[in-house]
């Protein structure tokens, strides 16, 4: 067994998306390689209706999917082939952009005017950037959850993990989505893919990832970054990107724990990027800009 040490361990940075919605960034516009397949990660929440209510408007995507996890509030959306729904409490919607789509998100709190969600860009691959776009909606009543003896819960969105499947299915990064709940002073072993990239964000109470067994190694080395192998202390809104490995442990403290564990196999190609379209090359990227400047961005229907 070798643990997976921290890479990486930052807060999320506040700042404003769409249509001025208030949101904290984990990752995203910046560097890919140590996130890869993953591209940008927001954790949009308030209990005030103008922290959110102008929402993301009409905007169009290619060559990314995008993935909204929602756990207080709805979302409605709606794109410009007439595919629309509701996404509430507990729910997920996968939407793969493929070769384009223009749609919105409008965010709507509770009955005490929470809205809480998580917004995760996924890259494509060269051979799927240009692939029909597909939807994949799925209610809370649908997502599988286990319980274990100690108190510790995951709910599975995407991928497999301890015998259950998410019901997000033929995603070509091979991922896996996890809500994970740990109550105060357990410590938790989760078995994660050595080929996939990972990284986990905390979202209620605080704990202790740990990049290895005792005793502790001393910190290395790897291309001008330190990777840490001593406890790491997260919090709130605390992102955590891990090295390669085939474990990660934690430590609940005595407010419990909840955060994200997501994973995927890197697709190591070329990004050409520029907001809400990524291709590989700048010749691809500008062409996606001119066709929808023209009215000839979208190319195919959506199911």
């Amino acid at each position: 067994m070798s643990f997976s040490p921290v890479r990486k361990h930052s807060k999320a940075s506040p700042t404003r998306e769409g249509a001025g919605v208030r949101l904290h960034r984990g990752f995203g516009f910046g560097e890919t390689d140590q996130t890869d397949p993953f591209l940008l990660f927001d954790d949009f929440r308030g209990d005030r209706e103008e922290d959110y209510i102008a929402g993301f408007p009409w905007h169009p995507h290619r060559g990314i999917e995008t993935v909204t996890y929602v756990l207080a509030g709805t979302v409605d959306h709606g794109d410009s082939l007439g595919n629309s729904g509701s996404l509430g409490a507990g729910s997920i919607q996968w939407m793969t952009a493929g070769s384009g789509i223009i749609h919105q998100e409008m965010p709507h709190g509770d009955e005490l005017g929470r809205m809480h969600g998580f917004q995760l860009w996924a890259n494509l691959p060269r051979a799927l950037k240009m692939t029909d776009p597909r939807y994949q909606d799925v209610p809370a009543t649908e997502v599988p959850e286990r319980h274990e003896d100690d108190g510790t819960t995951f709910r599975v969105l995407c991928g497999e993990y301890g015998g259950i499947s998410g019901p997000v299915d033929g995603i070509a990064a091979a991922p896996r989505y996890m809500d994970i709940t740990v109550p105060a002073g357990r410590t938790k072993t989760f078995r994660m893919d050595v080929e996939s990239r990972a990284f986990a964000y905390v979202f209620e109470g605080s704990g202790t990832f740990r990049g290895a067994s005792d005793p502790q190694p001393v910190p290395y080395e790897v291309e001008d970054d330190v990777i840490a192998l001593k406890p790491v202390d997260v919090d709130n809104r605390s992102l955590v990107i891990f090295d390669a490995g085939d474990e990660v442990r934690v430590t609940a403290a005595e407010d419990g724990l909840r955060f994200l564990l997501v994973s995927g196999r890197p697709i190591r190609e070329p990004v050409a990027w520029y907001g809400p379209i990524v291709m590989n090359t700048q010749e691809e990227l500008q062409t996606a800009f001119d066709e929808f400047r023209r009215g000839a961005f979208i190319r195919k229907g959506a199911n």
